[in-house]
């Protein structure tokens, strides 16, 4: 059996005898960089369809493979028209501003719903009161990712999950941060969560792609979060005084994780205290 622990519970569930089984097929948008003969990195795009399985049972859930020939996950490129434009990427950063880790910023990359392979909420969601005065980080205790492709899969799984089995109306966090360090956009900054009961209405939900209880996320994504925080401040979704919590604080639950937790409790707006 090919068992990976999914979203943010942490309960890995590897004996069980009997479950359901929600098969999924999803579709996102694949970026690849080409250069062209005049030397310049474009973005070309292309559509990639993969399919994978929750295991589901009264004790709780997996991702699992119980026969590899029938079971296994696929992966299809399926080609746009040739003729859509390419997009100019900039491949230096160096009149940039930087962070105090020497990183770049300003140059956060977001992929939008429709990237992804988002559905649409199943019902009108709630419209959050601005500015909001806590930022949630979680980690959705998955596999990790590290290309777009890859990171979008886990993202439309994980709406599919959060639909299909928790029966929520669209998929829980307002963002997530894949290991490419591009945010992927969930709810966003408009939008109640479903991350964090009790403070749901009063916070934005950045959950980042990946199991981090003994893996730190790269200086990269840690980049891009804290680009997506000061993004939602200055555009006044965020207050500026606002407290920035883990998971674990306000759910019980291990998430984000030891290693990424401990990286947010020396960032300025860390509060012991929700």
């Amino acid at each position: 059996m090919d068992v990976v622990p999914f979203l943010h519970d942490d309960r890995f569930f590897l004996n069980i005898p009997t479950c359901s089984k929600l098969c999924v097929t999803c579709r996102c948008v694949a970026v690849t960089n080409v250069r062209t003969t005049d030397g310049k990195l474009h973005e070309r795009q292309s559509l990639l369809q993969k399919r994978a399985c929750i295991c589901q049972s009264n004790m709780g859930y997996e991702l699992r493979r119980d026969n590899p020939a029938t079971d296994a996950d696929t992966s299809k490129v399926l080609d746009l028209p040739s003729n859509l434009p390419l997009t100019q990427v900039n491949t230096t950063f160096s009149d940039s501003p930087t962070n105090i880790s020497g990183l770049p910023i300003n140059n956060l990359r977001f992929v939008t719903r429709n990237e992804w392979g988002a559905q649409p909420p199943t019902e009108p969601l709630g419209k959050l009161k601005h500015p909001v005065p806590y930022v949630i980080i979680s980690h959705t205790a998955t596999e990790f990712c590290d290309t777009q492709s890859t990171c979008a899969f886990r993202v439309c799984f994980a709406q599919v999950f959060h639909m299909e089995s928790r029966n929520w109306s669209d998929i829980a966090y307002n963002f997530l941060i894949g290991g490419d360090a591009y945010a992927y956009i969930g709810r966003g900054w408009d939008h109640v969560g479903a991350h964090a009961y009790g403070y749901n209405s009063r916070s934005i939900g950045i959950s980042f792609i990946g199991t981090y209880n003994t893996v730190a996320p790269s200086d990269h994504q840690m980049n891009a979060l804290q680009q997506l925080i000061e993004i939602g401040v200055k555009s006044g979704k965020i207050a500026a005084d606002y407290k920035l919590l883990g998971h674990r604080q306000v759910s019980k639950t291990p998430s984000p994780g030891d290693a990424l937790y401990n990286i947010i409790t020396t960032w300025p707006h860390w509060s012991p205290t929700p």
